[in-house]
């Protein structure tokens, strides 16, 4: 269900962008601008996920 609404709303903002009445250039910004955001939030959702896997893996061979 949360990949359902990530794409929903990825083809909102870019249908959105598509719809824009602004010139080209300010179109591309703010696809690229998407773009980043996107890009970033899936990178800090990797690293929080592999740092809270190794504190697990020290925990388990603390014990």
């Amino acid at each position: 269900m949360s990949w359902a609404g990530f794409v929903l709303a990825i083809m909102a903002q870019y249908i959105g962008l598509y719809n824009l009445q602004e010139p080209l250039y300010v179109k591309g910004y703010y696809a690229i601008g998407g773009a980043f955001l996107i890009v970033a939030c899936l990178v800090l959702q990797k690293t929080i996920r592999d740092n809270e896997e190794d504190k697990l893996s020290l925990e388990d061979t603390e014990e």
